[in-house]
C-alpha cells in the first residue's frame, strides 16, 4: 500500500469562530468565566431550557405511534402550511390567493441554502448577491457554496452612532444593478441587534421595487426578538402586502429551542399560484440530492404546536418569557455600567432587540476581556444576552468597565 494519501494536499480548514470561543471556554477553569458567544437561550441559572410547550408536546408524541416513513421531500404540510402562516400572518393575501407556499429545511441555514440554490439557477445569471456589513458569518459561505461568486456588502452599521447606517444603506441599494438578491434580516440583525424602524423598512421597500432587486429574507428570531409574533413578521408582511415575489428563510431553533433538531422552511411568496407550483418543484429538484427528505421529529414538534391553538398559546407565552427576561438583561447591564461610570453612551444596548448586542468594543479590549476577566465574547464585541444573568451581570459589566477604561 502506498504511504502516500489522496488527500495529502488538503490544508487543515481554520476552526468556526464562535464554536472555537465555546471550546476555548470549556477549557478554562476559572471559576468566574462567562460566555457570551454562542447564540443559544440560557435561563437565569445559565442553563438551557427546554420550553414547557416542548416538553408537552413530545410527551403526547411518545405517547403514541409514530412511523418512520418518509415524508414528502418538501417536507410535512402540516408543517409547512403552518410556519408559512406564522410568517405571513393567518389573513395573508398571498396565501388566500394560493401563491404562497414552503419547503421544510434542515434549520433556517438549510433554508437558505436551498433559496441559494434554485435562485443559482433559476434567477437571473450572474448577478450579485448583498449582504449586510456585518451580517452572520454564515451567511457569505451559503451563497458562496450555492455558486454565486459576486457576493457584495451594502451598509448596515454606524459605528460611530451605535445604530443602522440608513442613508448609506439606501445608497448602496439604488448602486445595485438591477435583479440583484439583497439579504434582508426580518428581525433582530445577526450581530448588531439593530433593526429599522417602520418608516425605514418603507425606504427599503421603495428602493427595491424602484430598482428591481429581489428580497431574500432570514427570519431567524420570530416572536424571540420582542416577544411579538406579529410585529417581528412586519417587515415580511410589508413586502408582500404590496405585491412583492419574495423568499424567506425561517427557523425555529431559537424561538423553540429545538438547536438540535434542525428545523426550518423556506417561504416562498410567488406571482401567481402556477409559478409557485413551478418554484417549488424546482426545489424539489435542489432538495432531493441533498438530504432527500427532511427529519420527522422536531418538524412534528412545531406543527403540532402551530395547529393546536391552546399548545400555540402555551408556546407564544413561552416566547414572550424568554424575550422579556433578555430585555431585561439590556436594561440592568446599560443602568450597571451607567453607574459605574464607563466611559461612552450604552444606550445602544437597549435601542437593540433580539439575542445579541453589537457592544461597540474593540479587538484589544475584546482580548483584554476574553485573557484578563475570562469574560468570552466575538472579536466584533457581539454578545449573546441570553448568556447575562442575575449571578454573573455585575462582574461583567465591571470587566466591560475595565477593560473600557484599560485598553484605549
Amino acid at each position: 500500500m502506498s504511504s502516500q494519501s489522496w488527500f495529502s494536499e488538503v490544508p487543515l480548514a481554520p476552526p468556526v469562530a464562535v464554536f472555537q470561543l465555546t471550546a476555548d471556554f470549556k477549557a478554562d477553569p476559572d471559576p468566574k468565566k462567562v460566555n457570551l458567544g454562542v447564540g443559544a437561550y440560557r435561563t437565569d441559572e445559565g442553563q438551557p431550557w427546554v420550553l414547557p410547550v416542548v416538553a408537552r408536546v413530545e410527551q403526547q408524541m411518545g405517547a403514541g405511534v409514530l412511523d418512520h416513513e418518509y415524508l414528502p421531500v418538501v417536507g410535512s404540510p402540516l408543517f409547512t402550511r403552518a410556519a408559512t402562516a406564522i410568517t405571513l400572518g393567518h389573513d395573508s393575501i398571498a396565501i388566500a390567493e394560493g401563491r404562497a407556499g414552503g419547503v421544510q429545511a434542515l434549520g433556517g441555514t438549510g433554508a437558505l441554502h436551498v433559496g441559494a440554490e434554485f435562485l443559482k439557477r433559476w434567477h437571473t445569471p450572474n448577478v450579485p448577491v448583498y449582504v449586510s456589513s456585518p451580517t452572520w458569518e454564515n451567511h457569505n459561505a451559503v451563497f458562496r457554496n450555492a455558486g454565486f461568486t459576486d457576493i457584495r456588502s451594502y451598509r448596515y452599521w454606524d459605528a460611530e452612532k451605535r445604530g443602522l447606517a440608513i442613508d448609506a444603506l439606501i445608497a448602496d441599494f439604488e448602486a445595485a444593478p438591477p435583479h440583484s438578491v439583497m439579504l434582508l434580516h426580518a428581525c433582530a440583525h445577526n450581530p448588531t441587534g439593530t433593526d429599522p424602524t417602520p418608516a425605514e423598512w418603507d425606504r427599503i421597500f421603495t428602493v427595491i421595487k424602484e430598482k428591481q432587486l429581489f428580497p431574500f429574507f432570514d427570519s431567524a428570531y420570530q416572536g424571540f426578538a420582542s416577544g411579538d409574533l406579529d410585529r417581528d413578521a412586519a417587515a415580511v408582511r410589508l413586502f408582500v402586502s404590496r405585491g412583492m415575489e419574495l423568499l424567506c428563510a425561517q427557523s425555529f431553533s431559537k424561538n423553540f429551542g429545538l438547536y438540535n433538531e434542525r428545523v426550518g422552511n423556506l417561504v416562498v411568496v410567488a406571482r401567481d399560484p402556477m409559478r409557485l407550483q413551478a418554484i417549488i418543484s424546482q426545489m424539489v429538484m435542489v432538495v432531493r440530492p441533498m438530504w432527500s427528505n427532511p427529519p420527522h421529529h422536531g418538524g412534528t414538534i412545531v406543527a403540532t404546536t402551530l395547529n393546536n391553538p391552546a399548545l400555540f398559546a402555551e408556546w407564544k407565552d413561552n416566547v414572550r418569557m424568554m424575550a422579556e427576561r433578555v430585555l431585561l438583561m439590556r436594561e440592568k447591564l446599560r443602568e450597571k455600567l451607567k453607574s459605574l461610570g464607563t466611559p461612552g453612551n450604552w444606550d445602544h444596548i437597549t435601542r437593540q432587540i433580539g439575542m445579541f448586542s453589537y457592544t461597540g468594543l474593540n479587538p484589544a479590549q475584546v482580548e483584554f476581556l476574553i485573557k484578563q476577566k475570562h469574560v468570552y465574547l466575538m472579536k466584533s464585541g457581539r454578545i449573546n444576552m441570553c448568556g447575562l444573568n442575575s449571578h454573573n451581570l455585575d462582574y461583567v459589566a465591571e470587566a466591560i468597565h475595565a477593560a473600557v477604561t484599560t485598553v484605549a
